[in-house]
């Protein structure tokens, strides 16, 4: 886990509480907490050693859950299946590891363990056993019991694309509608948490605060050039524009156009990733879009809001398009 911190999002969660909830044979003293202490500067972070045993973690979580009234659960792995129990608050369950009995079979989490970070208690090492394999199986069993539609609403699944140890996407989207891959894969670090996370909270932290940015339409042949990548600087440029702006990607359509569909999915997905996530539009007419900005290879005359032309003199390169954002600052 790196501890090179290079981000910082001071506006995000400002005042309000983040309650971390980490992963089996983990501590509150993993690097994840710091770095999402660095990251959202102005919330506090709560993060508490769990116990071994699954019953005692719930429990202690529950008790957390009452008294402390956080304003956003983040959990992984094992933290992610225990976050999910946590009704009534919003969510993000990272390689949330729902069949958590499962996977230590699987994964050699049996016999003796060795912590992976410093605890409180100054235990080092404990023991799985059958019995406390299947106290896992059992506790797993208690998640997504009456899921409502606000529920629902209130709960992330974040699933990295390139786990090797957890693959509960499947699971997750049978009991929820907010599901997205990410890249990366079991253990999150920085930049994981930088182009995963941080959107996912941004997100959620406009809905709880009812702010609403200014919305900038971006078609996809601004981003993709002719060999089909990127253009230079165009994916750093939508990064920096989450900050202060509302994005949404436009890729064209015609009836019956499934292949060109899928295609525009595909590649968002692999450069944009999940900012991309219900912010994907198909129009076969962009003068009917509405919102504040439109980015677009060519001029769109009857776009009721600013139409920013990439590639014209004024907008010839996405460093120039950023440039012209960030003076207007969000306004």
């Amino acid at each position: 886990m790196s501890q090179t911190f290079t981000h910082q999002y001071p506006e995000l969660m400002k005042g309000k509480t983040i309650l971390y909830v980490h992963g089996f044979a983990s501590s509150a003293q993993s690097g994840t907490v710091k770095i999402l202490q660095n990251l959202f500067p102005s919330a506090m972070v709560l993060a508490y050693d769990l116990p071994i045993e699954p019953n005692e973690a719930l429990e202690l979580l529950k008790k957390v859950h009452e008294t402390e009234k956080p304003d956003l659960i983040i959990g992984t792995s094992m933290g992610g299946m225990f976050t999910e129990m946590l009704r009534g608050t919003d969510r993000i369950c990272v390689n949330p590891a729902f069949e958590m009995g499962k996977t230590m079979k699987e994964h050699g989490m049996t016999g003796r363990q060795v912590f992976q970070n410093p605890r409180q208690d100054g235990v080092m090492e404990f023991q799985v056993t059958k019995p406390l394999v299947k106290a896992y199986e059992d506790v797993t069993a208690l998640c997504f019991q009456g899921i409502t539609d606000d529920e629902d609403a209130r709960v992330w699944g974040l699933f990295g694309d390139e786990d090797p140890i957890v693959d509960t996407y499947n699971l997750f989207r049978q009991h929820y509608s907010q599901a997205i891959h990410f890249h990366g894969e079991h253990r999150l670090n920085e930049r994981a948490l930088i182009h995963a996370v941080v959107p996912v909270v941004r997100w959620i932290d406009d809905r709880q605060t009812e702010r609403h940015r200014p919305t900038i339409l971006i078609h996809i042949d601004a981003l993709r050039g002719q060999d089909g990548t990127p253009r230079s600087s165009a994916v750093k440029t939508c990064e920096n524009l989450l900050s202060a702006y509302n994005l949404y990607f436009v890729a064209p359509v015609e009836q019956s156009d499934e292949t060109s569909i899928e295609s525009a999915k595909m590649w968002l997905e692999k450069y944009i990733n999940v900012p991309t996530f219900h912010h994907l539009l198909f129009a076969d007419s962009l003068s009917s879009l509405f919102g504040d900005y439109l980015i677009t290879t060519q001029k769109i005359a009857d776009f009721i809001g600013t139409n920013v032309v990439f590639g014209s003199a004024e907008m010839k390169t996405w460093e120039t398009v950023s440039e012209f954002f960030s003076r207007l600052g969000g306004q």
